[in-house]
Formats: C-alpha cells, sequence, structure tokens
C-alpha cells in the first residue's frame, strides 16, 4: 500500500512532499527495482528523506542484495552532497541489518493476520472473552453498522478522532489528509463506523492493496468502550475482505511500550514481530519537537477543538 500511487499523492496534496525514487534501472529498461522517498524540507525539523512519512513499513523494492546495496551506497554519496540531515528507510524486513552505517532509529512491533482461513476457523481462534463475546455483546446492543467513503462518515470519523487525540494528548493529522488519502487511494480506502441509537462509538479507516487490508487509523468514544464497537468494527472489516478475496489483515505497527495495543492485536490471533526504521548517517535521532511536545501535552487534554486542529494543521507536516 504504501509505495502506491494513491498513498504518494495523498502525501504530496497534504504535506507537499515530493516523491523521488532511486533505482539501478537505465532510462530505456523496465524499471526492475527501486527505493521510493518523499524530501522532506523543513526549519523545524530539518531537511531529509524518508521512505516513506507517515507510513508503516515501506520494503525497498529490489531483486538482489547486489542492487540494494549498489542503491545505498549511491544514497549515502547523495547524502554529503544534498546535506541532508538524515535518510531513514523504513523496511518490512531486516534487509538493512548489514549495514553498520545506517543505524536503528526506531523499532516497532508488527502484527499481520492471516484471513485465508474459512471464516469458521478465523471465528474460533479469536480470544473468547476479549473479542467473540464483545462482538456478541455489540450485536445484542443492537450497534448499527456503516462502512464507505462518504463526506459524512469523514466527519463522524474525525470527531471521534479529536476524541481519541484529546485523550492521548495529541493534535489530530489535519482532515484534508484523511479528504485526500480517501480521494487518491479510491475504493481502496474506506471508513468504517459503529453508533448505538445514531450515536457514533467508534470508527476505523482501513486501506486495500492487491489481496491485503490495512487497519492505519482507529479511534472510539471512551465512554462507550464497553458496549464491543471496535470489535464489531474489525469483524466487519474482516469479513468484507474475505468476501473480496483478501488473504492477509496488516494491522500495523506498535509502540514498544504500546502493552495495551499490543495485547489488543493479539487476541485477533495476529502473527507478531519486530520491525525497525535505519536511518543515515548512524547517530541518536534528535527529537526537536520533544520538548515542545512534553510542554504542550497538558494543555492538548483541555484545548478547544478548534486548537488542537491548528495545531495538527501546522506541526505534521514537519514529523512525517
Amino acid at each position: 500500500m504504501f509505495h502506491s500511487r494513491g498513498w504518494l499523492e495523498a502525501l504530496r496534496r497534504t504535506y507537499s512532499y515530493e516523491p523521488i525514487a532511486y533505482t539501478t534501472s537505465s532510462p530505456s529498461v523496465e524499471l526492475a527495482n527501486g527505493l521510493v522517498f518523499c524530501r522532506i524540507e523543513s526549519r523545524l525539523t530539518g531537511g531529509r528523506l524518508v521512505s516513506l512519512p507517515f507510513s508503516d513499513h515501506c520494503e525497498p523494492l529490489v531483486e538482489s542484495d547486489n542492487s540494494l546495496h549498489t542503491l545505498l551506497d549511491f544514497l549515502t554519496l547523495d547524502q554529503r552532497g544534498e546535506k541532508w540531515r538524515y535518510i531513514e528507510i523504513r523496511p518490512l524486513r531486516g534487509s538493512l541489518e548489514q549495514r553498520t552505517e545506517f543505524g536503528k532509529s526506531a523499532t516497532f512491533h508488527f502484527h499481520r493476520m492471516d484471513i485465508g482461513l474459512p471464516i469458521e476457523a478465523l471465528r474460533r481462534s479469536l480470544h473468547k472473552s476479549c473479542v467473540q463475546a464483545k462482538i456478541r455483546r455489540a450485536v445484542r446492543e443492537g450497534l448499527s453498522y456503516e462502512a464507505g467513503r462518504s463526506d459524512a462518515l469523514l466527519r463522524t470519523f474525525y470527531q471521534l478522532l479529536l476524541l481519541t487525540c484529546r485523550r492521548r494528548r495529541l493534535p489530530p493529522q489535519p482532515i484534508d489528509w484523511f479528504r485526500h488519502l480517501i480521494d487518491c487511494v479510491g475504493p481502496g480506502a474506506k471508513i468504517h463506523v459503529v453508533s448505538k441509537n445514531e450515536r457514533p462509538v467508534a470508527s476505523i479507516l482501513t486501506l486495500t492493496f492487491k489481496q491485503t487490508l490495512v487497519y492505519k487509523y482507529g479511534c472510539s468514544d471512551p465512554s462507550l468502550t464497553s458496549l464491543g464497537g471496535t470489535q464489531l468494527l474489525f469483524w466487519n472489516a474482516i469479513t468484507d475482505a474475505k468476501h473480496h478475496g483478501l488473504h492477509e489483515f496488516d494491522l500495523g505497527r506498535s509502540d514498544l511500550d504500546a502493552a495495551g495495543l499490543v495485547t489488543f492485536k493479539n487476541r485477533w490471533g495476529a502473527a507478531q514481530s519486530v520491525i525497525s526504521y535505519f536511518r543515515y548517517p548512524a547517530s541518536r535521532p534528535r527529537r526537536v519537537t520533544s520538548l515542545a511536545m512534553r510542554i504542550a501535552k497538558p494543555l492538548f487534554a483541555h484545548a478547544p477543538d478548534r486548537i488542537l486542529i491548528a495545531t495538527g494543521e501546522a506541526f505534521y507536516r514537519h514529523v512525517g
């Protein structure tokens, strides 16, 4: 998903990030490999290449280790010539482990789920009390489910996102990011919402690419968590994906200290692994905005929605 034109175009439209690809293929032959980046220019966080901003992973598209090393050698030369602060690559596999000049900049848990199994086998693999029972509770509560790409669903999703961001003491990404994502990805982008008596309970945004469903964003009303809305959303997304012939559910990355989120994903029977991001030059990452964020977080918990939204619009283009 994160190599796709739709994802890259949404990044360009929202944050003015310039996509750029490196390849060993000459202009006269079919493209055989590539490393895809966005060029980020920021007075706050510096100029850099990132593969790719706001992407959980972006595996180098290479046919051999020799091709990868040739591209990496060129990148290290280009970094010095262009005076980028750093180059960051976010591989899904350990393809950069042997390159000592690229240092690990971050490590996350990663989950993905095989949904190619028969539906009853999938259902039995779910945690009995924390997933299966929650889904049954949501059905008993009469939660309604709706999925699509309409502006009304987007606004419902965004209102729930504001609640979630306030709880986490973070500004939300601008609504235009989600609007552009839906527009650029097309039918592969979908918002799922469950409600109780027309009151939104929870929402997720998923992306589809080839045979993979990607969970990218989720939010909910914390006062209604006990109704099982999030579990119903995931189950409906899975059954819909199976109906359309998809085989994998990419549940994305989780911070190493996000024990609750990791446990939630494990309870769906997803396979857990670890992914690491790499930077050149290898150095301890500098968090330019960390002090400002520590100061601002208590304010985000009580700031009006318009302040949260304005902060997100100004903030995220510097941190992709």
